[in-house]
């Protein structure tokens, strides 16, 4: 549809300049002057309107300039035909400047679209970049497009049988792109890997254009876009296939990112399974010896045992029930804290009450190591879960017993800070190597120097999972002359610094 405000606009324009020059400028301008002047709205009208009102101007220029200035004035007669040439002169000028001024004013337009665009894609692959999940993206993509062509947009993703589905559309928008017969554009695409409809070279009746999202040889899905009535022009073409080629671009950088984290999440449970199943087929084989063998020769040569006998292949049938018990206690406290099971059920603690069930548990196969505890008065309550604290403890101090040599102290050391109470577990092993500082605290890791001792090395693991539920710290550092210290830091709220309990004291259990 012509504009007419253009138009409007050169018809006051020329009566106003013709006004202005009849009535100043016979005495200032000869008639060279006036003709040039009337260039000005030729040339006014090719930068702000259009070619057509371009050469409106330069018509009607020509025609105001002949009627008031050229003798005879006040009609359009030329007595001089010299004028005539003057005349072709003026319109062709006027049209070689108006078509100059057009096209330089199409050219901007188009740098303009051209720098909107790249903007508009340059945002687009950024942001993609912090997009993490498929749906996200697919809605980023599609609000990106419509706004970027004024037009409704959809795209069509294959679903687990690699049959096409509708994935995401732009919100408030019509019903188009669900129908069967856009759906069936959408799959002869997604099949051929060529972009069909409106300004395509096939399916050309069709009102929408479907691009295929490909990239290396492979088509990942289908960008429609409602374009009507309208052909695309070469540069949102253009604009159109560069969207679809990021889109690609981000659905496989998603999809082999998912790929790779499956991979990792499969080969790392194999790991584990592999480690579980070596870890507990030995451990728990070596107890379960002993308790069948000691069980046998009860059952089998009763009256081959004294009393003491008896009680000491007992106590070896407990020491193997309780070792198992261990295992499975620590095979299951893995599993809640790897699901996310485990929860705190908080409540005040008292440390020298868990210390002494500690002492208590493991003194059954505490043997010849001598256990001491230091803590001083003034130590605060604190807020945990007082069976998840205990088995933290029992934990470490179990695994420092197992490590210390026979006739070697094991000393537990209490104190508490400003924020914190701190408890370190020292024993008197064979040390611990710089390499294993943080790796000791590892599912199923054993350092080199340990392999001789039982163990599956889930012990720690729980310990630093129990701990951290807490909101505290753990760690493990070589003692100043020989073995390991395990320090374990747990916060105080300021509710925990104003309760206190102890009295000032040492406990020593021998």
């Amino acid at each position: 549809m012509v504009q007419k405000r253009p138009y409007i606009w050169v018809t006051l324009s020329i009566i106003l300049l013709t006004v202005a020059l009849k009535w100043i400028g016979g005495p200032f301008f000869d008639l060279v002057n006036i003709a040039l002047i009337y260039l000005l709205p030729v040339l006014i009208s090719a930068v702000y309107g259009s070619k057509g009102s371009s050469f409106y101007a330069a018509g009607l220029g020509v025609l105001a300039f002949d009627f008031f200035f050229v003798p005879p004035q006040l009609s359009f007669t030329v007595a001089d035909l010299r004028y005539v040439v003057s005349f072709i002169i003026f319109l062709s000028v006027a049209a070689l400047t108006g078509s100059l001024a057009a096209r330089l004013k199409q050219q901007l337009e188009y740098s303009r679209q051209r720098e909107e665009h790249t903007a508009s894609l340059y945002t687009l692959s950024k942001e993609m970049n912090a997009i993490a999940d498929i749906p996200a993206l697919l809605d980023h993509v599609v609000l990106q497009v419509s706004r970027s062509v004024e037009a409704e947009a959809v795209i069509y993703l294959p679903d687990s049988k690699d049959e096409l589905e509708l994935a995401a559309s732009y919100p408030g928008a019509s019903a188009w792109g669900r129908s069967e017969g856009e759906m069936v554009i959408a799959r002869w695409v997604y099949r051929h890997g060529v972009r069909a409809g409106r300004g395509a070279d096939k399916l050309r009746e069709s009102a929408g254009l479907y691009i295929p999202l490909r990239i290396e040889e492979k088509t990942y899905g289908v960008l429609g876009v409602n374009l009507k009535s309208a052909l695309p022009s070469p540069e949102t073409a253009r604009l159109l296939e560069a969207l679809a080629e990021i889109a690609a671009s981000a659905i496989a950088r998603l999809k082999l990112s998912e790929e790779a984290r499956l991979a990792h999440l499969t080969a790392e449970s194999e790991r584990l399974r592999t480690a579980i199943l070596d870890s507990v087929s030995h451990e728990l084989r070596t107890p379960l010896a002993t308790v069948i063998g000691s069980a046998t020769a009860l059952l089998e040569g009763d009256r081959l045992f004294s009393k003491e006998d008896r009680l000491d292949l007992l106590a070896t049938i407990r020491d193997g029930a309780l070792r198992m018990n261990r295992l499975v206690s620590n095979l299951l406290g893995m599993i809640k804290l790897e699901s996310g099971m485990l929860k705190l059920r908080k409540k005040w603690c008292d440390i020298e009450d868990l210390l002494g069930v500690v002492l208590q548990q493991v003194q059954d196969f505490q043997q010849q190591r001598k256990l001491l505890v230091y803590m001083p008065g003034n130590i605060p309550l604190i807020q945990g879960d007082e069976v998840l604290l205990e088995q933290m403890l029992v934990n470490v101090v179990s695994n420092a017993i197992k490590y210390s040599p026979d006739g070697s102290e094991v000393t537990i050391e209490v104190h508490a800070e400003a924020d914190s109470i701190i408890i370190s577990v020292r024993d008197r092993g064979m040390g611990l190597e710089a390499a294993d500082q943080e790796r000791i605290f590892d599912k199923f890791y054993r350092a080199d120097r340990t392999k001789h001792v039982p163990g599956t090395g889930l012990g720690l693991a729980i310990c630093k999972g129990i701990v951290e539920l807490h909101d505290g710290t753990i760690s493990a550092e070589p003692a100043p002359d020989r073995g390991t210290i395990i320090t374990i830091c747990l916060p105080l709220s300021d509710e925990n610094k104003s309760m206190s309990m102890h009295s000032e004291g040492e406990m020593e259990n021998l």
